[in-house]
């Protein structure tokens, strides 16, 4: 690790399908699911037929969100186009086994298919025309899942205002 790096990033990638039954109108949590279908309970659900769970994140990406200073960063895209972005913490209780779903809390309960805890949104709170566009099955969302964990550093070496674009490498 360079001595003037600031954070640990890991990246994923989770494609996942609209139903016409997707409501989005749950008040603490976010869940994305590999089930194919969904009934109109499930209003915390916004993705079904995911290609992901939590179990299937990659070792390095788990091992970032097992810290309790990692901030995690879902961007939710449909045709390519942004539509939400959703900010959460991770946590040293997660266990991130499951193997159906990935959920995001407002709250600090945990389970096996909790990615992180203290987010800033709930279903209810995603942008509207992007749930609405999910309740066509054909829609396509992916979510790119940023973990970011903050190094040790010294307030020397930060460079106020600099703008820096990092691409990471595909990995196709």
């Amino acid at each position: 690790m360079n001595e003037n790096s600031v954070f640990k990033v890991s990246y994923e990638k989770i494609n996942a399908k609209g139903h016409r039954n997707i409501r989005g109108l749950h008040h603490t949590t976010i869940e994305i699911t590999k089930e194919e279908d969904l009934s109109p309970r499930g209003d915390c659900i916004v993705g079904v037929k995911a290609d992901k769970a939590v179990n299937d994140l990659s070792p390095s990406f788990k091992n970032l969100l097992k810290d309790k200073n990692t901030i995690l960063m879902g961007l939710f895209y449909i045709n390519g186009s942004l539509y939400d972005i959703v900010i959460g913490q991770g946590d040293p209780r997660l266990s991130l086994d499951n193997s159906i779903k990935i959920i995001f809390r407002k709250s600090t309960y945990i389970d096996n298919s909790t990615i992180a805890i203290r987010v800033n949104k709930a279903a209810r709170d995603l942008n509207r025309e992007m749930i609405d566009l999910l309740k066509n099955p054909k829609t396509m969302l992916t979510i790119v899942l940023i973990a970011l964990k903050p190094l040790k550093i010294d307030p020397e070496n930060i460079c106020i205002g600099r703008i820096i674009e990092y691409l990471p490498i595909s990995s196709k």
